[in-house]
């Protein structure tokens, strides 16, 4: 229902405007004043005064003129200026004009119309001021003489309504009045017989009268003359006349006047002048007034289309008789013409290397004014790179000045200004644009300058690994990179066959599964090369690193694990637990956490027995042997690794538990007595002391001497800071693995029971990288993997431990490659064993010499490696007695000196690393660098810069003498050829005649050009010829110039020349001689004497010299008539017609005769015209139309000169006074140019296209005069009947946009009228609108159309409409016009701010400081402007059970949200707002969204202890029995903190206490146990302090004090009295006691044994060891750290020596703190605090083990270390 009264309302609406009322009319009088009333048009139309200011009222008028104006304030119509009905209005019997009252909102409007009235403002108007008859003296009394009556403007009776004569006459009386015809008449009457010799002539004034009130009067003169009789011919004053006229006088100027006279009176006596132009010209540009002889231009005339104009001018008497005379109009030139520039030739695009001097364009300049006015100058705006310069006469080039580059300027636009020399000068200008293509002169540049990219081991065939990208500077094919593998050079680099690259995008690929344990690394080079040619190319290097997988299960080395039984470990049943039965010795060989293995007890005779180690493998008693044991017990020990998956092996052990295997390895010995027994322990005590102090004084002196070096190192001979440490080695420090050239050989001798370890080294620190292995090269095969080692950090725990800061003290052998300072390597001769591409080597000289001088002799060793021998062979060696710690610091300093400081050969660089990007980097420091990621290439740049300073001299020279080259050029080459020879003929050899081949033509693509861009000739290319292309007439060309000249140009390309070749037109005699006119009449009174010369115009020849007119002849021959011709003494020729006998028109009254020409060609051509001599009668008849009006219809579109109708008048008379001429004249008012009549025929043309909607009639007049002046006149009307040529307007007279989006259905967007000027079904107009669901078009009055709304709006969905309204006519075809109304939308707010999320979640750490930004919410609003504008707020909460938070705040302009004030965890810890986001409309719109802010928890509270109680009164004992074992547990502390999570995680360690190694604190529980029975030497009372610490950061603690009494009795209600030790326990602790001086004397002995052997032997340690590590496996980053020589710092090492039985081994090597950042790798609390040693650079030379008790490199890597 609702939809069906929608429709309804929208029908009603549309169909509203038909009942609309009828329009307000008014009436007022022509030329009211300005101001005056109309009528009360506020009262009319139903509305207040008020409402018209409210509602915007205004006038509007189709036409948009404003003939009134409305009052707002009383509502009144008044005139608003002149108005003049006769100008509005013109004839028209009614004069309506029409406008609208628009009113706005609403729209609405009425239409008014006012009648003009017309008022007598207007007098009688005879077309001519001046009427003049010629009357025969003898003329009849009654005789009727026709006037052109008066015409007034006005209408009714204000127009003529009488005529009459003034002063009265005698003869003559005025007849007006209208025929049965209703057509009006006006004519003189004679009265009585006129007397020529009483009264020669008469005037008087004819007067017309009209109606009005008062009533107005016109006057015309009018002239009778009383004619005689005619006997005497007109005569000028001259013979020729010449006249000068400016090329730029306006139309209508008088040029001259010629003059004629006549001594007859009279008709016979009145002379009329006739214009003729020459033969072949156009007399459109003159007009001749035919009675005063004045010469007037029609139109402007043109300089440069014709400097002269020839006119024969006739003056003709009344009687016919008749004079010629010659008229010269000479054009003065001014400057009317811009000079005109024409291109005849341009080379675009040019390419970049074009040459300076080429030519790019060839133009030439002219214009058509002549003298000052056509002299030209040209000029080339602002350009470095271009330049112009004079070719020949009038042709310039524009040249190139200097070298192009594409990549700096792609596009030139060059403007090219030509000024002539007038006053004012007059320019032109034009523009050439060139484009520069591309030259390949730019190779591709990489991204980067290498790239690293990773694999892991095992991967699939073809897996993408990374990308390479490069790019081209140039365009198109040069810009198209490919990319390829470049061959590495030698054959000891072969390319890695399983790396490929896509030639398209660089995408690498690995083709094949790689295996990390053979493969770590690779390098490739890859090459990117451009589409050019030639290609240019760059190359960048690519790592390929292998990462590892976790694919080696453990391998066991110890036990075997082979298929014979193993032997069985003997146990002696008195073993304690701990006893050590044997270790599991197993590898991996994968690397890193893959290569971590841990042990586990997988099966046992007797698990509770047995206990393995689960880092070291050792396999020991987990308790006392009981008899209960099985004397054979069998052990199965799983290996696992630390990968994922991980893998794992087993070995199997046996042991036998034997009773007498202890008593055969300790001596029987008698017990000694208590005494000896106290002494000897005595003796042992003081032994182990001193031994003990001497081995720590020594250990102190051995730390000083290191603090020392380290101070020294500190003040400036520290080879590395931590922050100078490449980035490259920190980020594989932090992973947890060594850099791979740090590799470490541990050697393990065997011999007594009290080997320990002996040394840990690094292996060939110094070395280049690609050389590390004991190899033939990178392809050969290595003795062994390189494997890393990683450990947990951990402090020592025990004295027998060596700490970091000891092992940094002990001392190792160094090798350092030495430089001399300055000398780049390789600058000597190439010398090596294997030939290839070695370097030099260098050897000390001197071994007592100071470093420097060292490094600067020596031969031409090598100190970098061939690749073809052992990598130990390319150092020299230093011992450490040869060189002082200084000059041993100052060659580390050298060799840790970054790579792209120092030169470096060729043959030096990496391995797998390209030789030119190596060169590019090292071997050339001081050249210019490229920008970081732009490989460069200097080698071009060098070639340039040497060789640019003598070529830009030689270019200099060459441009300057190309400048001035045309100056030298020949004159043209000149031909002649014959007007209208045929096509084809040859003209000239003009390849010969310039010098030049055929072939060069076709080579050079040789054209002709010209200025007028015509080709009259045509060049044969095949033979060089210059032949005619078309007809040539040299009169069309040359018209009657003396010379005919053809000048053009011979243009070649390539390189770009031209020759300038002028061909002559030779006249033929191809044209006869023409008169102006075909037929001549002469009307020749049959009084006329014998000799009486009769003038004719001569015949024209257009050919030249004796090929023109020479004689005249008459044909036939007559006996009246001869022809006279010749030259007058001025030198003008003349053509006269003679009379030679008299003629009797009785006799003949006509005869004709041929007037023949005749040039002095050969043959002879000849020109006629007809002349016919009229023998004139006496004058007693005046013409007579056949019609008294003429009525004719002629459709607008009629082209010119179509004949609209042809009027006829007769004439009784014979002879002169019967040949009929016509004139024209048109009605007062209306032009008469759109009409001409043919003087002779009476045939009507028109001049100009007639248009209806200008004048839908023409109304004119034509007068037939007789040759005697006896004349009649007839009306003319012409109806022009419309035809469709106006397409329909469209005026809009309101328009309202925008259009706000809440606008109702129906509403008025705009109001238009519609109007066509053609008439009928042509101007009938339907409008309509295009494809709209929102508007629609509805009629409101006649033609006025309303654009209305039919829908809803949303600007949200639509801002903006375009509406066509297309308006067509009724014609055939159908005109249209399109109007488009763009209708914006302007926002009205209906749409909230929406949130972007629908809630929010912000942190916040507590103890914040105040005004702290958490977070920011955002909400859009789909509305514009201030409705759009969003601002933020918080909004109250609902109840009071949820109190908004204060200490949160929202920013209103960005929606940022703040705490306002610290925060606390403990207290809240979390709060949640609604913020408001609400729109900046009327009314706002808003929207709510909750925030929630959680409170992140801070280490703030320090722990607090709840047992036992910390108050100021003394604590409680605990009471602990003597006899109490270890790990008896004596207290608990328990404590807890009010932070949350690991914040909250509390540890406890004990502090102080009594005696700290007789008890311990569980580190999570804070149980307080013993950690060793108690003994009579401990004190009863021990105090124990236990600090309690969170984890937080940083952590907070607390402490808690405890006392313990060690009681006897207490123990005695527990324990079992304990019996006094027994002799054999005395015996124990003596055994213990010797052990230990025996270990610590011997530990003394060879800790100096081992220094003295370092110190003296260094070059003897190792001579074949298996290096660990390959080169190509090494990561370039890693590889160039390692070569400094310096550890990268986290990887700090700890070595662990233990005490115990003869069978103590290696325990473990583990790096401390591996997790940490590298600058707190040292034992310090952070960056600023003092380290406990430095990272100093480590070497030591390459050698294998001298012993065979020494592990080799192979061996130790399958060692396991805990």
């Amino acid at each position: 229902m609702a939809l069906a009264r929608q429709v309804l309302c929208v029908s009603a609406f549309l169909w509203l405007p038909l009942a609309r009322a009828e329009p307000i009319r008014y009436s007022v009088a022509e030329e009211a004043e300005s101001g005056s009333v109309v009528g009360e048009l506020a009262e009319d139309a139903g509305l207040t005064p008020a409402q018209l200011s409210a509602r915007r009222a205004r006038l509007v008028s189709e036409d948009g003129r404003q003939h009134f104006r409305l009052e707002r304030a009383s509502g009144r119509l008044v005139v608003a200026g002149r108005l003049d009905r006769e100008e509005l209005c013109a004839q028209s019997a009614t004069c309506m004009l029409p406008f609208e009252l628009l009113l706005s909102n609403p729209l609405q409007f009425f239409r008014v119309e006012v009648t003009l009235e017309d008022i007598n403002d207007h007098s009688p108007v005879f077309p001519e001021d001046q009427v003049t008859f010629d009357i025969l003296e003898k003329s009849d009394p009654g005789s009727h003489f026709p006037l052109e009556a008066a015409q007034d403007l006005d209408i009714g009776s204000n127009t003529v309504q009488e005529y009459s004569i003034s002063p009265e006459n005698y003869y003559f009386r005025v007849s007006y009045g209208s025929r049965i015809t209703g057509k009006k008449y006006l004519e003189l009457v004679l009265e009585k017989p006129m007397d020529r010799e009483e009264q020669a002539e008469m005037s008087f004034s004819l007067i017309a009268v009209d109606g009005g009130s008062p009533p107005r009067r016109g006057t015309t003169e009018v002239k009778i003359v009383i004619l005689d009789v005619n006997d005497n011919a007109p005569i000028f004053t001259q013979d020729e006349y010449i006249g000068q006229v400016s090329e730029n006088m306006p139309e209508g100027s008088v040029v001259l006047t010629v003059q004629a006279t006549d001594p007859d009176a009279g008709i016979n006596g009145d002379i009329s002048y006739q214009l003729s132009q020459a033969v072949g010209k156009s007399d459109s540009a003159f007009v001749i007034d035919n009675k005063t002889g004045e010469i007037k231009i029609t139109k402007p005339l043109d300089y440069e289309a014709a400097h002269m104009h020839e006119l024969s001018v006739r003056a003709r008497d009344g009687g016919g008789l008749s004079a010629i005379c010659k008229v010269l109009v000479e054009v003065v030139d001014v400057n009317d013409n811009a000079p005109e520039l024409v291109v005849s030739s341009f080379s675009s695009p040019l390419p970049e290397n074009t040459v300076p001097g080429t030519v790019v364009a060839l133009f030439t300049v002219r214009d058509r004014d002549s003298g000052a006015n056509g002299k030209i100058t040209c000029a080339l705006e602002d350009q470095l790179f271009f330049s112009l310069r004079p070719a020949y006469k009038n042709y310039y080039e524009l040249v190139t000045v200097s070298g192009l580059d594409r990549e700096e300027t792609p596009q030139y636009v060059l403007r090219v200004t030509a000024a002539d020399a007038g006053s004012p000068p007059l320019t032109s200008t034009h523009t050439f644009t060139v484009d520069i293509s591309d030259v390949n002169d730019n190779a591709p540049v990489f991204n980067q300058t290498s790239y690293t990219m990773y694999v892991c081991e095992n991967n699939v065939g073809t897996v993408f690994v990374g990308a390479v990208s490069a790019a081209d500077a140039d365009v198109g094919l040069n810009a198209k990179v490919s990319y390829s593998l470049a061959p590495e050079q030698g054959p000891e680099r072969a390319r890695c066959s399983c790396i490929s690259v896509n030639s398209e995008n660089g995408h690498v690929f690995v083709l094949r599964p790689l295996d990390y344990e053979h493969l770590r690394q690779s390098e490739v080079t890859v090459s990117a090369s451009d589409a050019g040619s030639p290609p240019l190319r760059a190359n960048v290097t690519v790592r390929l690193v292998v990462l590892d997988e976790n694919d080696n299960a453990p391998l066991v080395l110890y036990p075997a694990q082979e298929s014979s039984p193993a032997s069985s470990e003997l146990v002696p049943v008195s073993a304690e637990a701990g006893y050590l039965i044997s270790k599991v010795v197993a590898v991996d060989a994968d690397s890193g956490q893959n290569a971590w293995l841990s042990y586990h007890l997988l099966r046992a005779t007797d698990p509770g027995l047995f206990s393995v180690g689960l880092q070291s493998g050792e396999v020991r008693l987990r308790r006392p042997v009981t008899e209960r044991d099985s004397v054979k017990q069998k052990l199965l020990v799983l290996v696992r690794d630390n990968g994922q998956a991980p893998l794992s092996a087993t070995a199997a052990l046996s042991a036998l538990l034997l009773k007498d295997f202890s008593d055969v390895r300790l001596p029987h010995a008698s017990p000694p007595t208590e005494d000896q027994d106290a002494s000897l322990t005595t003796y042992l005590i003081l032994a182990l002391v001193f031994v003990s102090l001497l081995f720590l004084i020594s250990t102190a002196v051995l730390l000083a001497r290191k603090v020392c070096r380290r101070k020294e190192l500190k003040a400036g001979h520290v080879l590395y800071a931590a922050d100078t440490l490449q980035s490259g080695l920190a980020d594989a420090a932090a992973t947890g693995t060594l850099p791979r050239p740090y590799c470490y050989e541990i050697s393990l001798t065997t011999g007594s029971g009290n080997s320990e370890f002996r040394f840990l080294k690094p292996i060939l620190p110094s070395l280049p990288p690609q050389h590390c292995a004991e190899g033939q090269g990178p392809d050969e095969e290595q003795d062994f993997p390189a494997v890393p080692v990683s450990t947990e950090d951990m402090a020592p725990d025990n004295a027998g431990t060596l700490s970091a800061g000891q092992f940094n003290a002990l001392s190792f052998n160094y090798r350092v490659p030495l430089l001399a300072p300055g000398v780049p390597v390789g600058s000597g001769s190439r010398a090596g064993p294997s030939g290839s591409a070695g370097c030099e080597r260098r050897r000390l000289q001197s071994q007592r010499a100071p470093l420097g001088g060292a490094l600067g002799q020596g031969d031409a060793e090598s100190g970098c490696g061939s690749g073809g021998g052992r990598a130990r062979s390319s150092t020299a060696r230093l011992r450490p007695a040869q060189l002082s710690r200084a000059e041993v610091a100052a060659a580390a300093a050298a060799s840790a000196a970054p790579c792209n400081s120092l030169p470096v050969h060729p043959g030096c660089v990496t391995e797998r690393r390209p030789e030119s990007q190596t060169a590019r980097e090292g071997a050339r420091p001081a050249l210019r660098r490229s920008p970081p990621g732009i490989a460069h290439d200097t080698r071009r740049d060098t070639d340039t810069a040497a060789a640019s300073t003598p070529w830009r001299s030689r270019q200099v020279l060459c441009v300057s003498a190309f400048l001035w080259l045309p100056l030298a050029r020949a004159e043209p080459i000149r031909y002649s050829v014959a007007e209208e020879a045929e096509s084809g003929s040859v003209v000239g050899e003009l390849a010969e005649d310039a010098g030049l081949t055929p072939a060069q033509l076709s080579a050079r693509r040789a054209r002709l050009v010209s200025e007028d861009g015509r080709q009259h000739f045509r060049l044969e290319r095949a033979s060089g010829r210059l032949v005619v292309a078309g007809r040539l007439d040299r009169e069309e060309l040359c018209a009657q110039s003396a010379t005919c000249m053809l000048p053009f140009e011979l243009l070649l390309s390539n390189p770009l020349q031209f020759f300038r070749v002028e061909v002559t037109l030779d006249d033929i005699n191809d044209h006869s001689p023409i008169f102006p006119d075909e037929r001549v009449t002469f009307k020749v009174p049959e009084t006329s004497d014998p000799g009486s010369r009769f003038p004719l115009e001569g015949a024209q020849d257009l050919d030249i010299g004796s090929n023109t007119v020479q004689e005249y002849s008459i044909s036939p021959e007559n006996d009246y008539f001869t022809a006279s011709y010749g030259t007058g003494i001025s030198g003008k020729k003349y053509l006269e017609l003679v009379l030679e006998k008299p003629l009797d028109r009785e006799e003949q009254a006509e005869m004709s005769l041929s007037l023949i020409a005749v040039d002095g060609g050969s043959p002879p051509r000849s020109g006629t015209t007809e002349v016919k001599i009229v023998i004139l009668d006496a004058n007693d008849n005046a013409p007579k139309f056949t019609q008294e009006e003429y009525m004719t219809k002629i459709l607008e579109n009629i082209p010119e000169n179509s004949v609209v109708l042809t009027v006829t008048a007769t004439d009784p008379d014979e002879g002169v006074n019967g040949d009929i001429s016509y004139e024209l004249s048109q009605a007062v008012g209306q032009s008469d140019a759109a009409f001409v009549i043919d003087p002779i025929s009476g045939e009507i043309k028109i001049t100009k296209p007639l248009d209806f909607e200008v004048a839908e009639h023409h109304e004119f007049r034509v007068r037939a005069i007789d040759g005697g002046g006896l004349s009649a006149i007839c009306k003319v009307l012409v109806e022009v009947v419309d035809v469709n040529d106006n397409a329909p307007e469209l005026v809009v007279s309101s328009f309202s946009s925008p259009l706000p989006e809440n606008t109702v259905p129906g509403t008025v967007v705009a109001l238009f009228t519609v109007r066509d000027r053609d008439s009928g079904a042509n101007g009938k107009i339907s409008c309509a609108l295009e494809d709209q669901l929102f508007f629609s078009l509805r009629p409101a009055y006649k033609n006025y159309y309303e654009l209305v709304t039919v829908s809803a709006l949303d600007r949200e969905e639509t801002p903006q409409y375009v509406l066509r309204v297309t308006a067509a006519d009724a014609g055939s075809p159908p005109l249209t016009s399109t109007h488009t109304f763009t209708v914006d939308i302007s926002d009205v707010n209906d749409n909230a701010p929406v949130f972007n999320q629908t809630s929010y979640t912000m942190y916040v750490r507590e103890n914040n400081v105040g005004t702290v930004f958490v977070g920011a919410v955002s909400a859009a609003d789909a509305d514009v402007g201030l409705n759009a504008k969003v601002s933020y707020s918080l909004a109250p909460e609902q109840g009071p059970e949820r109190a908004r938070c204060s200490c949160i705040s929202v920013n209103s302009e960005n929606g940022h949200v703040f705490v306002l004030r610290p925060l606390d965890y403990e207290h809240l810890r979390q709060s949640e707002v609604t913020v408001s986001a609400s729109d900046a409309g009327s009314p706002p719109l808003r929207a709510n969204v909750t925030v929630r802010l959680v409170v992140l928890d801070e280490n703030d509270n320090a722990p607090l202890v709840l047992y036992p109680a910390q108050e100021s009164s003394p604590a409680s004992s605990e009471l602990v029995p003597v006899s109490a074992e270890a790990g008896y547990l004596i207290s608990k502390v328990v404590a807890v903190d009010a932070d949350s999570g690991q914040n909250a995680w509390l540890s406890y360690h004990l502090l102080r206490a009594t005696d700290p190694g007789l008890f311990s604190v569980g580190l999570q529980s804070g149980e307080v146990r013993l950690r060793r029975p108690v003994t009579e030497r401990d004190s009863v009372k021990q105090k124990i302090l236990v600090l309690v610490r969170d984890n937080g950061q940083p952590p907070l603690s607390a402490t808690a004090a405890l006392s313990a009494l060690l009681l006897k009795d207490f123990s005695d209600v527990r324990l079992p009295h304990a019996s006094p030790p027994t002799e054999d326990q005395d015996a124990s602790l003596t055994t213990y006691l010797i052990l230990a001086l025996v270990f610590v004397s011997l530990l003394f002995l060879i800790s100096t044994a081992v220094l003295l052997a370092r110190k003296v032997c260094r070059r003897k340690e190792l001579k074949a060891g298996h290096v660990l590590y390959a080169a190509d496996t090494l990561q370039s980053g890693l590889a160039d750290a390692a070569a400094t020589g310096t550890l990268p710092r986290p990887y700090c090492y700890e070595i662990s020596l233990t005490t115990g039985s003869g069978n103590s081994e290696f325990r473990f090597l583990k790096p401390i703190l591996p997790s940490l950042p590298p600058q707190h790798c040292a034992e310090g609390q952070g960056p600023d605090e003092e380290q406990d040693f430095p990272a100093v650079p480590v070497s030591t030379e390459d050698m294998a083990p001298d012993s065979a008790g020494t592990l080799s490199a192979g061996q130790f890597n399958a060692l396991s270390f805990t």
